[in-house]
């Protein structure tokens, strides 16, 4: 999977089509993403020690990952990801990069 924990992302299909946000949670076997501020649930939560109140709560769901592209860190569009070999003194490293500007992803 390319898009990774703290990424900015963008949302390019859905209800909430151009919001960016940062990636809270990644599902790769359901290849899923929680987005911040993105896809809204409400869920019924019972009355526990710590939340005494109870009642309806408003968070963040898992959103697919083909529903989302990468920011690219140079012009700030959304991009798609690639990958490139990094040849240093310690060997070889594989690391993203962004297709538009071909600008190494920071992790």
């Amino acid at each position: 999977m390319k898009i990774r924990k703290n990424d900015i992302v963008q949302v390019v299909a859905g209800n909430d089509r151009g919001k960016r946000g940062k990636v809270l949670k990644v599902f790769p076997e359901k290849s899923r993403v929680v987005v911040e501020g993105v896809n809204f649930i409400l869920r019924h939560q019972k009355p526990t020690q710590q939340n005494q109140q109870g009642g309806i709560v408003k968070r963040e769901g898992p959103i697919h990952v083909s529903n989302v592209m990468l920011i690219d860190p140079k012009s700030g569009k959304p991009t798609r990801v690639g990958h490139a070999v990094l040849n240093t003194a310690d060997g070889a490293k594989r690391v993203r990069i962004a297709r538009v500007s071909k600008e190494m992803i920071t992790e």
